[in-house]
């Protein structure tokens, strides 16, 4: 075991949104992305305060103690900030993982993916062969939009759900939904296109726009760029889910 170093920012045991089953969730430290109605922006620093460090070994004995919890559907999923930015350290707990026959998944929003450098590739597909679920964001379809939104396009998040499709990984993708600014129609109608053409999307699931992460931002002394953005009405979300037809996943 090469004992690489993971920068994690916090550990839930208990967790019931983030996966099948009881899931314990580790958030790892990092993100590119600046999304605006982003809820953790203290994540998004490699080496934010309080982050602990921890090797695999040391954190999957942490996580093991509660697998009673997880019965026959539970597991470990890993998520951020943006946990693609630590696959060394995530191949390494998922190798533990699988060893003791533990379900994985991973909560990311694909930004890091690049099918153009091969060392980065051989690592992902690694990591991939010892993960049983991706959970993947799609925060909008058009580049410009979403590079507004994030500050990054989506070209290669794209890419990566199609890789995902292509390669027989579950999936199950999720939107937030913030009025004014990803709740268009015509929008949520071309990722709903975008969804039909994949190939192993096991859910579909519309995550209403909250404003619970504001008083981090003014912790942080940053400015808040949704304020005054109201949370999506009942109907606003029914209306979404109409669009991109989730109830097509229910299991």
């Amino acid at each position: 075991m090469a004992d690489t170093i993971g920068y994690v920012h916090s550990l839930e045991s208990f967790g019931l949104v983030d996966g099948p089953g009881v899931r314990f969730v580790v958030f790892l430290q990092g993100c590119n992305l600046r999304c605006k109605f982003c809820h953790n922006p203290e994540t998004w620093s490699c080496k934010g305060k309080n982050v602990e460090e921890w090797t695999a070994e040391k954190l999957f004995e942490r996580i093991y103690r509660y697998r009673k919890y997880w019965a026959k559907n539970g597991g470990i999923t890993v998520s951020g900030g943006e946990p693609l930015l630590q696959m060394d350290f995530m191949i390494e707990l998922f190798e533990i993982a699988k060893k003791h026959n533990v379900h994985t998944a991973i909560d990311t929003a694909g930004q890091p993916f690049d099918d153009n450098n091969p060392e980065w590739m051989d690592k992902f597909k690694k990591l991939m062969s010892m993960t049983d679920l991706v959970i993947l964001d799609l925060k909008e379809m058009d580049p410009e939009k979403h590079k507004s939104l994030t500050g990054f396009d989506n070209a290669n998040i794209l890419k990566m759900a199609r890789w995902l499709s292509d390669n027989g990984k579950k999936m199950w993708l999720r939107h937030v939904l913030v009025p004014g600014l990803t709740d268009d129609p015509t929008g949520l109608e071309e990722m709903h296109k975008f969804i039909s053409e994949l190939n192993t999307v096991d859910r579909v699931e519309i995550l209403p726009y909250h404003t619970l992460g504001l008083m981090k931002w003014e912790e942080l002394k940053m400015k808040y760029p949704l304020e005054g953005v109201p949370v999506p009405t009942k109907e606003q979300v029914e209306e979404a889910q109409k669009i991109l037809h989730t109830a097509d996943y229910l299991q």
